[in-house]
């Protein structure tokens, strides 16, 4: 019980927010280092490949993306989700579009 006239300190809220790799992708090298990263890691996981082009997408502004790839600014945040199952028509269109190229390599 709180004495009279002596204030109980309220803790102060911490709120969080979800993680957003965009929001660290700051010029083109970081860029390609994630999706590289992302790619290693992804195994045959293909959503996570859609979603790290779509976080590499946003950094570079998606709104301007979608209109050079000719894609509603909705169907390509749609495509590049982990849900999305983009055509691999759109990834390299995106890939290229984000100046960047797909190689391979043996294993």
């Amino acid at each position: 019980m709180a004495r009279k006239g002596r204030r109980i300190k309220e803790k102060p809220t911490v709120t969080f927010r979800d993680f957003d790799a965009a929001n660290f992708l700051r010029n083109e090298e970081d860029m390609a280092l994630y999706l590289d990263a992302c790619m290693e890691e992804a195994g045959d996981d293909a959503g996570m490949i859609a979603e790290a082009l779509g976080a590499i997408a946003r950094a570079k502004g998606m709104t301007g993306l979608a209109k050079q790839a000719d894609i509603t600014r909705a169907g390509l945040y749609k495509a590049l989700s982990r849900e999305g199952k983009p055509s691999f028509e759109t990834i390299l269109k995106v890939i290229r579009l984000l100046g960047m190229k797909l190689t391979v390599e043996a294993a």
